[in-house]
């Protein structure tokens, strides 16, 4: 108390605080922030006034408060100049302490570290050995590139110093040079040589540790290592075997830090080379079977060893030793230990997914651990162990897990189900049950691709649509509060309502249900006076009525709809409002009225891209394609009013790390144009490609209808394709364009000109861009590719177009009109750019194909753009 009293009266007084002990109690004693600041100040500028008397006898003790300030947090730079004035000093002490400023107060961007160099020079070449440890230690901690080049001669004659603590921090310097000028590293490669062959742990550690990092910035160096393979595994082997070793030993392991940087230069220099591989499976399995696994620094040794023999080319019970080897991580207690184990359980299931799945209990428990970076390693290996002998029991767990996971997992999880029960799905049965448990424990979550999947595989369910709709009304007479549920069961039911209804009487979940008329209607006003009903569900609700319209026979049910549709004529939503209106007045037209709300044709396939996916490994993640841009059954959606553009603005982007390289999947029905749907939609059953014009002196009874429909009684306001003849014309002129390559394009001579940018021509192949800004969304451009073969080189076959863009945009690509192109036709496919920083579009192409007269397959790249700044 005495000593404090004493000191605080030493401040007041205004008195220099001559020893750093003094100025540390005096800190100690302040109550407040302004206190300490208070006595800070002072004693700093007591230090500024020693210094510029150039007062010897107490600089030392100056710096020394001064690098305490400067741990403090306060100004301390303009000791700099004094701690190089002490590194000149002849004295250890003054050496020590100028060194230990120089390190904390400058680093390699300050001016006065070149004054440094001269003092580093001098002291690298002492006799004393503990000066030599202070200069090195200082290099390697501040080292620039021009001082590493200057004094790169010193190091490098220091790693070959008898001396084993001079070796040790020469070879640290070493490592701290090459990374600040990697081209040094050849000055460097003999003396290395020497220190993997060093008796002290510590200079081979560090050996070791150079080796790596010369290894991994110049793979060139790599082959000049891998003699040393050998070398390296009888000092595993040594440490692996060795008894107790009181100066190395941790926890009852030996040396554990060189084993592990051991294992990883291992691990470096046997990647792909079977020679060097052979030579360490031996000691990575004694390695792997013999370390103690109860404490951490076994652990670390284990981590190692799977990471080894994961990467070199070893053998397959080796690497079944390591997948159980992370399984056992999988029980430990540590969650750290288990985060590891599932992570590298990933980035393994793709090279050994059988021991993988010896596993899969275990992972699947920890989709209920508390920590939520454990569930969502857990989830995303989960989705990677899904095939064909195991879906079904995965696909139970996974959806269990669904309906307690949290919300940001929902989303996700739902798209990987569904694309996981699409691709291993035993039969459709099955499939349309796991759809229907996901639409019902995470309806409000699920993509608007995964519903249009559903949709279409009901659709081309034809034996279980009866099934399906049955399924769907019993759910929707329970719970109408997800909507993904609602949304599939409405456009389903009012596709198949007259299924439903010749179902009659039907048994869901031990419950008798009866579907009549009424009850149908009944269920979809219900839906849409909901207190869950959105405008996209009123929409649908409203085009399931009107559809219900033609198939059902209940005269009171007809009525009920057309006051439901009459209600919504004053709709305050403009969309809900005319399609209210058209479909009231299309009430008045009888005679065309069950032709235009025939079925639906059934809908082309559309592959989804997953935002989280789990790996390229992944069974889930395998489809590499997303949906296009508005393709026909699109733009026929948008027609009848359930498509999703009239009512969200913009088809939803998935979310995929740029840049996206999409390959077009193949399309196993050919495609259908605009014109093909329309004569669907209006009863037309003729072919397409050979139904031609009527004479213009046939009577056009539906035309004249479809023209009251839309509210115009000239005849000459659509002369040109008026009547469903001529639309049936306009279709078989639209599918000979479609598909150059039919007979009637056969006799048709090449065309002059090919419209939009030329990006690549080579061996017959043209390949011509032609971009336009989509009208609904100015930040997305729309790109026609076009594939033109001049026949220099035969028919071109196996056509895969590939692009990528640039970070901040986003790419969607659909399948190409045809893989192989015929000389004199044109093929085509669409690309669809979103961007939204409306940057500049520059595309990276990837052209593979293969040439008939050569039997040659070529694989190209080429880059185009950006577009000329009149393109849009």
């Amino acid at each position: 108390m005495n000593s404090i009293n004493s000191i605080s009266q030493q401040i007041l007084s205004k008195l220099p605080l001559y020893r750093l002990k003094d100025l540390i109690k005096a800190v100690r004693a302040c109550k407040t922030a302004a206190e300490e600041r208070a006595v800070i100040q002072k004693e700093s500028a007591n230090i500024r006034t020693a210094f510029k008397n150039e007062n010897n006898d107490t600089r030392h003790a100056n710096v020394a408060k001064l690098l305490y300030i400067h741990m403090l947090g306060y100004p301390a730079h303009f000791g700099q100049m004094e701690c190089l004035k002490l590194v000149a000093s002849p004295k250890y002490a003054d050496k020590r302490l100028g060194y230990l400023g120089i390190m904390l107060l400058i680093d390699e961007k300050t001016e006065v570290l070149t004054l440094v160099t001269n003092s580093l020079k001098n002291d690298l070449n002492h006799s004393n050995m503990y000066i030599v440890g202070l200069a090195l230690c200082t290099l390697g901690n501040i080292s620039s590139s021009e001082m590493a080049r200057d004094l790169c001669a010193e190091v490098e004659k220091l790693l070959g110093s008898s001396n084993t603590y001079i070796r040790k921090k020469a070879a640290l310097c070493a490592l701290r040079i090459i990374r600040r000028v990697p081209e040094l590293h050849e000055n460097f490669l003999s003396r290395s040589k020497s220190l993997l062959n060093d008796r002290s742990h510590g200079v081979l550690i560090t050996g070791v540790t150079l080796v790596t990092e010369m290894c991994q910035q110049s793979p060139e160096n790599i082959p000049v290592f891998r003699k040393a393979v050998p070398l390296l595994v009888r000092h595993l082997k040594n440490l692996a075997t060795s008894g107790f070793s009181p100066e190395h030993d941790v926890t009852g392991v030996t040396d554990p830090f060189l084993q592990v940087k051991i294992l990883r230069l291992l691990r470096l220099l046997a990647q792909s080379d079977q020679e060097a591989s052979d030579a360490m499976n031996d000691i990575l399995a004694q390695v792997a079977t013999n370390t103690e696994s109860a404490k951490n620094v076994g652990n670390s040794i284990l981590y190692e060893t799977v990471l080894a023999i994961m990467d070199i080319q070893s053998e397959a019970g080796l690497r079944v030793l390591a997948v159980n080897i992370l399984g056992k991580f999988l029980s430990n207690r540590d969650n750290n230990i288990r985060y590891v184990a599932l992570e590298t359980l990933n980035k393994t299931v793709g090279i050994e997914a059988q021991a993988v799945q010896r596993h899969r209990t275990i992972i699947l428990d920890c989709l209920r651990d508390g920590d939520i970076s454990i569930r969502r390693r857990a989830l995303e290996l989960s989705f990677a162990l899904i095939n064909e002998g195991n879906v079904r029991v995965l696909t139970r767990e996974l959806l269990s897990f669904l309906e307690v996971a949290d919300t940001e997992f929902k989303q996700s999880m739902t798209t990987k189900i569904s694309l996981a029960a699409e691709r291993f799905s035993p039969n459709k049965r099955w499939h349309i049950d796991t759809m229907l448990r996901m639409l019902k424990l995470a309806g409000n979550h699920v993509r608007e691709e995964v519903l249009a999947g559903f949709i279409r595989l009901v659709a081309q369910s034809s034996d279980m649509q009866q099934y399906t709709v049955q399924k769907l009304f019993a759910a929707l007479k329970r719970d109408i509060s997800q909507e993904g549920l609602v949304l599939a069961g409405v456009w389903i039911i009012g596709e198949y309502g007259d299924v439903l209804i010749e179902g009659g009487l039907f048994e869901d979940e031990d419950t008798q249900m009866e579907v009549t008329d009424s009850a149908v209607v009944g269920l979809l006003e219900s839906i849409l006076i909901g207190p869950y009903a959105n405008q996209l569900t009123r929409e649908y609700v409203l085009t399931a009525l009107m559809k219900l319209s033609s198939r059902l026979s209940d005269g009171f049910c007809q009525e009920k709809i057309k006051d439901i549709l009459t209600k919504h004529t004053i709709s305050m939503e403009v969309e809900i409002q005319q399609r209210a209106v058209e479909y009231t007045n299309l009430f008045s037209f009888d005679t065309i009225r069950p032709a235009v709300l025939e079925r639906m044709p059934v809908p082309e396939g559309r592959t989804i891209i997953e935002a989280g996916s789990s790996g390229p490994n992944s069974p889930v993640t395998g489809r590499a394609t997303s949906k296009s841009g508005p393709s026909d059954q699109d733009l026929l959606l948008d027609l009848m009013g359930v498509g999703t553009a009239s009512s969200g603005g913009a088809i939803e982007e998935p979310e995929v790390t740029s840049p996206t390289i999409s390959s077009p999947t193949t399309s196993t029905a050919p495609p259908r144009n605009n014109a093909d749907f329309l004569a669907d939609l209006f009863g037309s059953t003729g072919s397409p490609t050979t139904t031609t014009p009527a004479p213009p002196s046939q009577p056009r009874a539906p035309s004249s209808s479809l023209l009251d429909l839309l509210g115009d009684n000239e005849p000459t306001a659509i002369s040109h394709t008026s009547g469903l003849d001529s639309m049936a014309g306009l279709s078989s002129t639209l599918n000979t364009q479609d598909h150059p390559s039919s007979p009637s394009m056969a006799t048709r001579p090449q065309q002059q000109s090919i419209p939009g940018y030329e990006a690549y021509n080579k061996n017959g192949l043209l390949i011509h861009l032609a971009p336009s800004r989509d009208r609904k969304n100015p930040a997305i451009i729309n790109i026609q590719v076009l594939f033109n073969n001049s026949g220099s080189q035969g028919t071109i076959s196996n056509l895969q177009f590939q692009a990528a863009v640039t970070k901040t945009q986003r790419l969607q690509m659909a399948a190409a009109s045809n893989t192989t192109v015929v000389p004199a036709a044109t093929e085509k496919q669409m690309m669809r750019v979103n961007n939204p920083q409306q940057t500049a579009v520059k595309l990276r192409l990837r052209i593979s194909y293969a040439l008939s007269t050569t039997g040659q397959t070529v694989d190209d790249m080429a880059d185009y753009g950006p577009f000329p700044d009149n393109t849009f």
